[in-house]
């Protein structure tokens, strides 16, 4: 049995835990971004584990497994560098995504500011399913096969197709990805299998989004399979809080593939130490994600992320801009804290890289962070890692300007960073019901343990767990993960004791395929479980609540105290 290795690529640093042959473990640290010392941090710390260096291959058998979450597909989304996309819609649908659903967060804007679109250029098909079935206007394949032929040459490689009602009827589709695969595009994703569910936007949307990201993530997984060389089973975490394998990572799974072990790893060192309720307070270098466990793991169907709308299961999580290396700004009348980031190049000012003060100068300033004490991260030879002279200059230039002490100065950045993380806490707690001060609070991310006190304190809660592996805890999460699958598909219809046989139907022909694939992922049967859930909502309304599959009186009864 060889090396396994699980392994969370963030935005700032890249953890890693290697479990040795006899079951012991490892951890590690590295920068994501770090170029003149290694092309991908990922492969540089298993092979710093493993005391293989340069570029030499790894022998074989030496790894058994790898578990990874990565941000290649979040950071492609936030600085839109996914692949070039063009759409295929119904004809009429052509504004059908710019438009979307006129939701307007700040109702008293006089400028409207769209989202940018993921697709470069949108083309319409001529041909029309109306909702109950009946074939208005026929593909006609001639018509699409050339228009697919124009769009290779214009060099489109990545295409989504989104046909009005292909959630229920999807042979156009079926045809239109026939034809787009003849003609050489190398990525093509189909509504009715990307989101086989009702509503043109957010089916349209994730089809998008799956086309835009899953070219970025293929071309990272096929760099880290290179580089493992054959014989490691490399496995993904999914933003559903499960894993799968690397064939069958696609771009709509991995936009919160990181957080998503960071949650998983929380929700189960909190039940190994005997907290079965939990707040989960992950601060990294770029952002804080806080996420909330009361027995089972929070599930959002439909979300939204770097302003696209996406119909995935993900781990419901909630980020806010404060991180270590959120920037620390003073414009004259008030401080601020992010929403922009140092990140890892280059850094708060303390580490030496000519970088803004941030969040992790200001703990330096008030003595949390002992330079001493700081791992040697940026090479041999320092006898100090952290600049503390450059952070205290920084300050003193700050407190010219507030008249303030520069302690002062840097607890009151502190403060406001804290009050940011709590709110965010409050979000997903308190605003939903739940009452956090008899919960713990797990705290992990590199930054957590500097801030988990004070946060709790604005909070009322009372315990805060501090796992051993706590700055490396998304990393940890993921060899606690499970491999799952799921599938999903709407019906529309009104919930009756007619429309249970069609339940049971439609939920075996899912069982059925989820079972396959994990079967193919080298899952046994006997090990396989199986949860059936429906999404309920009142008649007239939009928002639907999920509950178990079982009876209708059972079904009704949960539907209407989740409601209340």
């Amino acid at each position: 049995m060889g090396w396994d290795f699980w392994i969370d690529r963030g935005g700032t640093f890249t953890d890693i835990v290697g479990r040795d042959p006899d079951g012991r473990l490892h951890p590690h640290k590295l920068l994501s971004e770090n170029p003149e010392a290694y092309p991908d941090a990922a492969i540089q710390g298993i092979r710093d584990l493993l005391g293989i260096s340069g570029l030499d291959p790894f022998p074989s058998g030496m790894i058994h497994e790898v578990r990874m979450g990565t941000t290649v597909a979040t950071n492609a989304l936030l600085e839109r560098k996914g692949e070039r996309t063009a759409l295929l819609v119904t004809k009429g649908f052509r504004d059908v995504l710019r438009i979307g659903n006129q939701a307007r967060p700040d109702i008293f804007a006089k400028e409207i500011a769209l989202p940018e679109q993921l697709y470069s250029t949108v083309v319409e098909v001529d041909e029309r399913v109306l909702v109950d079935g009946t074939v208005e206007v026929t593909l006609q394949q001639e018509q699409v096969s050339k228009v697919l032929e124009r769009l290779r040459k214009e060099g489109f490689d990545s295409l989504a197709v989104a046909f009005m009602h292909s959630w229920k009827y999807p042979e156009h589709e079926k045809l239109a990805g026939r034809l787009a695969q003849k003609a050489g595009f190398t990525q093509v994703s189909v509504s009715h299998e990307v989101s086989r569910l009702v509503k043109m936007v957010g089916r349209g949307d994730t089809t998008v989004a799956d086309a835009y990201l899953s070219p970025i993530l293929r071309r990272y997984v096929e760099q880290v399979e290179r580089e493992l060389g054959k014989g490691p089973r490399l496995q993904f975490m999914m933003s559903s809080g499960g894993l799968t394998a690397a064939g069958l990572f696609h771009g709509r799974d991995a936009v919160l593939s990181g957080p998503a072990g960071g949650v998983v790893g929380a929700v189960e060192t909190s039940l190994r130490a005997g907290f079965p309720r939990m707040v989960g307070f992950d601060m990294g270098g770029t952002s804080t994600d806080v996420s909330h466990y009361d027995g089972v793991l929070e599930r959002t169907f439909e979300t939204e992320v770097a302003g696209v709308r996406m119909r995935a299961p993900m781990l419901q999580v909630h980020t806010v801009a404060a991180g270590g290396g959120s920037i620390l700004r003073f414009d004259g009348g008030r401080f601020q804290v992010g929403p922009d980031s140092a990140g890892a190049d280059p850094g708060p000012a303390c580490y030496r890289g000519g970088g803004p003060l941030t969040v992790t100068d200001a703990n330096v300033m008030v003595g949390k962070l002992r330079p001493e004490l700081f791992p040697a991260i940026f090479g041999p030879g320092q006898d100090e890692v952290l600049d503390k002279e450059v952070v205290t200059k920084k300050f003193d230039e700050l407190a010219v300007l507030t008249g303030m002490e520069p302690v002062t100065v840097a607890e009151g950045f502190l403060r406001i960073a804290v009050e940011n993380m709590a709110n965010a806490i409050k979000k997903i707690s308190v605003q939903r019901g739940y009452d956090v001060t008899c919960y713990a609070l797990n705290c992990f991310g590199g930054a957590g343990g500097q801030h988990a006190c004070a946060v709790a304190d604005a909070l009322g809660v009372r315990s805060v767990l501090v796992h051993r592996f706590s700055g490396i805890l998304s990393a940890y999460g993921m060899g606690l993960a499970k491999v799952r699958a799921n599938r999903s598909r709407a019906l529309v219809q009104t919930l009756e004791p007619g429309l249970i046989p069609k339940l049971e139907t439609v939920t075996g022909e899912l069982q059925a395929i989820v079972k396959e694939e994990l079967v193919e992922q080298g899952v046994s049967v006997g090990d396989i479980q199986m949860a059936s859930r429906v999404h309920l909502r009142y008649e007239g309304t939009d928002t639907a609540i999920t509950v178990e599959f079982s009876g209708i009186p059972e079904m009704k009864e949960a539907f209407v105290a989740k409601h209340r």
